[in-house]
């Protein structure tokens, strides 16, 4: 007998899901969960946190009318089953590939993206415009958030949850907790007092009683009597404070629990309601299960083993030459500490916190705080680092400005993933802190060009101690030069010229060094005398050095992986004071384009953004007015 055919194979958009029963969504739960790993096994990407939700993203759209319904999900990470189900399955092994599928939820990828995402936190606030939107038009849709417990630790989702409960709007907000339990779901019990308070019998016996008790004058006492009581047996009491209706904890991978529950919850229409799902990264996959990090990010693997593919052995990552050099310094210094925003691994302040346990806090994603919390150790006089990914410092901008460069307090920053960072995309990529920094009196920024020069700039900045100081490196492995033994110190703002020329300055801030040089050896094959120059510091510039290149060359390039407005528009504007334009000298700039670059291969992006050697060679010889850019190699054979 010809076995039936998948029931996965029969979802082209979540409308097919309306008709199954639960055991026809258990099965397709089962089939979702294997389509995402071996998805996942040949693209690399996210895989425990879609993993996780496999059933909670089942049942929602069974349950709830999709698109129309609007549902967004936080940060993002576990999105990928809710595209396969939503009718991208046939381009979901494009995935954080060139022109593929985003890793993230996208507005323009997809009408059930109604909100895109990638950094945490933000589904709450977002879910209440749309929930304040559909009551302004008068349009009766539902409005389902889903998000984690590492993004219900930071602030911004309370002031969306304090703000909806105050507008009492109708939305649902769904807790997937799968690390902090804040209380655990036991079994038929909960199950069945979850259904209880989700009803809607439950909530008009609610509704009049609380009538009853307001006209004898009992209503506020009875209220918080009700809600600690609740409290008591199911959790919530918080978020009943914050004025939702709290149901749960229920088991998010129990489809029979998972689908009355929600129908409930689609069908209360008394202000917003928090469903609290407990669930389990890496749910259904072994290797997922038994790993520390769940699979939360993983390169391709072998479906049967779990074993991932390995990077050719090479150059060090820039995370890993920071993370040694600041243990290095801490060794020489007590006063030595550090602080991530819920990404140790990623920061590298994994390693730090094993030698430094004392010295080393991971705050949670709370980016304003991690920022004000390194402000006050160093207002004490201890060294604090606050390392942060160029995208997330963003968040704590405000915090950078007042409580640190205005008081002129010496936390130093560590940025990470400065510039494109490949399948990560627009969300992620380092392009502006170049600019947002070196607008700041006082503050020393300083790129890292490899990894010797990132070692001596660790140092640097813990020997500043009168200020504000921030240094950037790019993601992925480094150049392969030696590190120094016992790096010393930079000379605040003074850069280094690497290559002697005449005719043609090419001035590099940061990771393009290594393609300027390889630029310097297209444009000699045309016989262009060329200086290459690392400038090692955004702020301050070194004047001397820039004065020397605008004086003895005829074409200054600058050449930055950072959006415009940055090192290229503070170079201009200090030859502009010093009348070096007026003199005829031949100056381009090269940066970021002016757009929010799609994810693709670190090389094609920046071949994308006219970075790369060919790119900077054509660059020169064109403000020249001379040589042949036909000549210079391809981009590929560059």
């Amino acid at each position: 007998m010809k076995p039936d055919t998948p029931l996965l194979d029969k979802v082209q958009t979540s409308a097919d899901l309306k008709g199954l029963s639960v055991a026809e969504l258990k099965q397709l739960a089962g089939e979702l969960r294997n389509e995402t790993i071996d998805a996942v096994s040949t693209t690399g990407g996210h895989l425990g946190a879609g993993l996780g939700v496999v059933e909670l993203t089942v049942a929602i759209h069974h349950v709830f009318n999709t698109p129309d319904d609007k549902l967004i999900f936080d940060v993002g990470h576990q999105c990928y089953p809710h595209k396969i189900l939503t009718g991208r399955r046939d381009r979901i092994r494009t995935i954080r590939q060139g022109e593929g599928l985003s890793g993230f939820t996208k507005r323009s990828e997809s009408e059930y993206d109604p909100f895109g995402a990638a950094h945490a936190s933000t589904s709450i606030s977002a879910g209440l415009g749309f929930a304040v939107s559909r009551d302004l038009q008068d349009k009766d849709n539902n409005v389902v958030c889903v998000i984690g417990d590492g993004a219900m630790s930071a602030g911004m989702a309370y002031e969306a949850m304090n703000n909806a409960g105050h507008l009492k709007s109708r939305m649902i907000v769904i807790l997937n907790d799968n690390d902090m339990s804040i209380a655990p779901p036991t079994g038929a019990m909960s199950a069945y007092l979850a259904r209880l308070v989700s009803s809607k019998p439950y909530s008009s016996f609610r509704k009049l009683a609380k009538g009853v008790v307001k006209s004898i004058g009992l209503e506020e006492p009875v209220r918080r009597a009700e809600e600690y009581a609740r409290g008591m047996v199911m959790g919530g009491t918080l978020f009943e404070e914050m004025g939702f209706h709290y149901v749960g904890p229920i088991d998010g991978h129990n489809l029979e629990h998972l689908v009355p529950i929600l129908e409930n919850a689609r069908d209360l229409d008394d202000g917003p309601i928090l469903v609290h799902a407990v669930t389990r990264k890496g749910k259904g996959y072994e290797p997922a299960e038994n790993a520390a990090d769940k699979y939360h990010g993983v390169s391709k693997f072998n479906v049967v083993t779990g074993e991932q593919q390995k990077g050719a052995a090479g150059a060090p990552s820039y995370t890993k030459v920071f993370a040694n050099a600041l243990v290095k310094e801490a060794e020489k210094d007590d006063r030595v500490c550090a602080i991530t925003a819920a990404m140790p691994s990623g920061t590298g302040l994994n390693v730090f916190g094993e030698k430094f346990p004392d010295r080393c806090w991971d705050v949670g994603i709370a980016e304003q705080h991690a920022v004000t919390f390194a402000a006050g150790l160093a207002a004490d006089g201890m060294k604090p680092f606050a390392a942060i990914y160029s995208t997330f410092l963003q968040r704590g901008y405000d915090q950078v400005v007042h409580d640190v460069a205005i008081q002129k307090l010496p936390v130093r920053f560590a940025i990470d993933r400065a510039g494109l960072v490949g399948a990560d995309g627009q969300t992620h990529a380092g392009s502006f802190d170049v600019g947002y920094l070196g607008a700041l009196p006082g503050m020393t920024l300083m790129a890292a060009s490899d990894e010797a020069e990132l070692t001596r700039m660790v140092a640097t900045a813990a020997a500043i101690d009168d200020g504000p100081s921030a240094f950037r490196y790019p993601r992925g492995e480094a150049e392969g030069v030696e590190i120094p033994e016992d790096a010393q110190p930079l000379e605040i703002g003074k850069g280094r010229i690497v290559r002697e020329g005449a005719t043609i300055a090419l001035l590099s801030l940061g990771g393009r060094l290594g393609e300027a040089k390889k630029a310097a050896d297209m444009l000699a094959a045309q016989g262009f005398s060329t200086t290459v120059a690392d400038a090692r510091f955004a702020k301050p510039l070194d004047e001397d050095l820039i004065r020397r290149l605008a004086r003895e060359h005829e074409t200054l390039i600058t050449i930055e992986e950072a959006a415009m407005g940055g090192f290229g528009a503070f170079v201009l504007q200090f030859l502009a004071r010093e009348g070096a334009l007026d003199a005829g000298l031949k100056i381009r700039t090269l940066h970021l384009p002016d757009i929010f670059q799609d994810h693709d291969k670190p090389f094609l992006q920046y071949d994308a953004a006219g970075l790369n050697a060919r790119h900077i060679a054509a660059s020169a010889i064109e403000a020249l007015g001379r040589g042949d850019v036909a000549a210079l190699p391809s981009a590929k054979t560059a």
